[in-house]
């Protein structure tokens, strides 16, 4: 499907605020600059914490203010793009929507100018796996694809270039879908839904309605793919309008898609056919075989050929701080899974260890319970080494399931589970919670672990390449 033109903004002339100026909200302020707007962009940090880039905005022409938002500045504003992490609710938001500007997420702005086809992936967990894995899948079928969102570059950083052949694979969080208006995905994939954010959300309720606006302005002619065996997910899908093809991660069924063996199968408009096969993934686990399964449907709902979609998948080597093999340094394996912010997904990571594990948990707190990791790390687990913020929630909870040693940074961390492991163990880095506390974001945290395994293995005699 082309996309219309009536949705798209006129920025010239102007005047546009962009709160926050992390990856995104930097990407959104040149976007926004680059078209004519004037740009004033505003960050709660002062200079010396944000990255350079966000500084270099000002050669761009963008006016910057650090150190707090004035009130003053939404004045007069008629738009204003929040960056995903600013509170909705913030009360010059409040007072900008109350004066008449277009307040939205940055998400909003950059799918206002896409012409090409856009596929979008949410989920409390999973969502980066299956993005990256849709990507890939398009890009064997010989599609002109880019995948950005909440993983890679900004949305508004994927546009400049792009034609009405492009297609957009986009991981977006509730944080971005909570600023949406006018988002309308060909293709929305919803994964499962459990307890996140709350340190944001005022409840589980809000934030389940801020994901199911992935669903919101669908029409009869998209699609939504969803996970037939989450109830919670089924529930949201209901009340949309696009068609439904489910997808079970967890048993068979008579359509959608789903395991039948290890044949990942699709029963779709009459036709069968088989997909993949599990016993060739390259992945570890169960969860990830499932959010190949939700890619795959996706793929063949936009066009790609089933021998691209089987060459794909099973040649798929996972998405960057998934469950990331990262190196074996004396026999100890190192497996980056930063991406799991939550305790569920901390949980699945645990779970998919076929080996026993030493699991690095904690960071800034944002709602779950670390006791259900005790089962999974008492039949698995031969320790678990505490950081950050929830170090103290860490150790309450999984006292007397397995040995748990409080650390002060991830470098102690990475060493100290090191020292306990033995050669054919697994050191496993499932935060189980937000970076913010020690780290920008996710992505950080997992190149900090990286960095740490590299200088590891050169003391134990190896070298890893850098990355």
């Amino acid at each position: 499907m082309t996309r219309g033109v009536g949705s798209r903004l006129d920025l010239a002339g102007k005047q546009a605020v962009v709160v926050g100026l992390a990856r995104s909200g930097v990407a959104a302020a040149a976007f926004l600059a680059a078209r004519g707007a004037r740009v004033l962009a505003t960050d709660l940090r002062p200079a010396a914490e944000l990255a350079p880039e966000a500084l270099r905005l000002g050669e761009r022409g963008v006016r910057l203010e650090l150190g707090g938002h004035r009130a003053e500045a939404f004045a007069g504003a008629d738009l204003v793009v929040v960056s995903p992490g600013v509170p909705w609710d913030l009360p010059e938001l409040v007072e900008a929507r109350a004066a008449g500007a277009l307040v939205i997420a940055e998400l909003e702005l950059g799918f206002r100018h896409m012409r090409g086809p856009v596929a979008a992936v949410t989920g409390t967990k999973g969502k980066s796996t299956t993005t990256a894995a849709l990507g890939a899948i398009l890009r064997e079928a010989g599609r002109d694809v880019r995948v950005g969102g909440n993983i890679g570059d900004a949305v508004t950083g994927l546009v400049d270039g792009a034609g009405e052949a492009t297609v957009f694979v986009l991981e977006v969080s509730s944080f971005q879908l909570e600023g949406t208006r006018t988002f309308r995905p060909d293709v929305a994939v919803f994964l499962n839904l459990s307890p996140d954010h709350l340190d944001r959300h005022a409840s589980f309720e809000e934030y389940a309605r801020a994901k199911a606006r992935i669903f919101a302005s669908q029409t009869e002619e998209d699609w939504a793919v969803v996970n037939a065996d989450d109830p919670g997910v089924l529930a949201l899908a209901r009340h949309g309008r696009a068609r439904v093809l489910p997808f079970h991660p967890l048993a068979p069924s008579i359509e959608g898609a789903f395991f039948e063996g290890a044949a990942a199968r699709l029963r779709h408009l009459d036709r069968a056919e088989t997909l993949f096969s599990r016993d060739r993934l390259q992945v570890p686990g169960a969860h990830l075989a499932g959010d190949l399964l939700a890619a795959a449907a996706a793929a063949r709902l936009l066009g790609a050929p089933a021998a691209a979609v089987e060459r794909a998948v099973e040649s798929f080597g996972g998405a960057e701080h998934v469950l990331e093999r990262v190196a074996e340094v004396a026999g100890v394996v190192f497996f980056n899974d930063s991406k799991a912010t939550n305790v569920e997904a901390a949980l699945k990571g645990v779970e998919a260890m076929d080996r026993p594990v030493l699991a690095i948990v904690g960071g800034r707190f944002k709602g779950g319970d670390f006791r259900d990791l005790r089962e999974a790390l008492a039949v698995r687990g031969k320790g678990v080494f505490a950081i950050g913020e929830a170090q103290g929630r860490v150790l309450e909870a999984l006292a007397g399931a397995v040995p748990v040693t409080a650390c002060s940074s991830l470098g102690e961390a990475v060493r100290g589970a090191h020292a306990a492991a033995a050669p054919g163990d697994a050191v496993l880095l499932a935060p189980g919670c937000s970076s913010f506390d020690m780290f920008r974001d996710y992505a950080d945290r997992g190149r900090a672990f990286k960095a740490e395994v590299r200088r590891l293995a050169e003391e134990h005699g190896g070298r890893l390449p850098d990355g």
